[in-house]
């Protein structure tokens, strides 16, 4: 640091520069926030600390930046821990009176469940289903991406995640920069999700299984992977192979 506090510089729009890179001071956790931000929404498949050094670098600058981003990317991110979540509404009504799929996907993995539920279930209800479906198969996330929902801001529903000691953040239509990818990869749920409902109708809920069923084996090329590889480290056995060894005839 010696001699360069005289090459940082105030510029004209408030922040301070080392030559074109903005200088990231050691003030309240700024340098963590610009690590998380480049975390969230590059780098969390497959993190590797020089290439994050090398995009950071370009555009800021502070002292042991390059040890500081190593010692961050030690901290390991594994799957099931960030997730994110939306309800897609005002479908047909099944016998069930089901009308609203719960979209909970793994941000690390894409892999996915559907979950059918009522647009007027209360807040306990949907809280036994998110430990049920959630919780009990891959423990407790440290961060939610969500929009805006009411269900999603209700202080009920905040004081549980932080009772699991879980991060609530929020995100919006009109700031995908929040959680962009996540975002866009519900939006490419919702559309298969609709398109489904109105091929299948009223009767939607009793194909949403096999429907998460397709979406967890098909193949995604931002991960590389089908989500079920991804997630459990094989390929999943496809109803072909069931047929093969004769304990479910799913082929006429």
């Amino acid at each position: 640091m010696r001699g360069m506090d005289k090459q940082i510089k105030e510029k004209d729009d408030g922040a301070y520069y080392l030559m074109d890179r903005i200088w990231i001071p050691r003030y309240g956790g700024l340098r963590e926030v610009v690590m998380d931000e480049a975390h969230r929404s590059r780098y969390s498949v497959h993190l590797v600390s020089d290439k994050m050094y090398h995009d950071l670098k370009t555009t800021y600058w502070w002292p042991n930046m390059k040890s500081e981003i190593a010692t961050y990317v030690k901290i390991p991110v594994w799957k099931w821990e960030q997730i994110s979540m939306d309800f897609i509404t005002k479908l047909p009504k099944t016998a069930n009176g089901c009308d609203t799929i719960w979209v909970i996907i793994d941000r690390i993995t894409k892999s996915a469940h559907f979950l059918p539920i009522k647009e007027t279930d209360k807040l306990e209800k949907l809280t036994r289903i998110y430990l049920k479906e959630v919780v009990s198969r891959h423990g407790v996330p440290i961060s939610i991406i969500s929009d805006r929902d009411s269900r999603f801001t209700a202080h009920f529903w905040k004081s549980l995640h932080k009772t699991l000691g879980t991060r609530l953040d929020m995100s919006t239509a009109y700031h995908p920069q929040t959680d962009g990818q996540s975002e866009r990869t519900i939006q490419t749920l919702e559309d298969m999700l609709r398109a489904c409902v109105i091929d299948f109708g009223n009767s939607w809920e009793t194909h949403l299984p096999l429907v998460e069923f397709s979406y967890n084996n098909s193949y995604h090329t931002s991960i590389g992977a089908a989500p079920f590889e991804a997630l459990y480290g094989r390929k999943c056995k496809s109803p072909l192979c069931w047929a093969e060894v004769g304990e479910s005839q799913l082929m006429s």
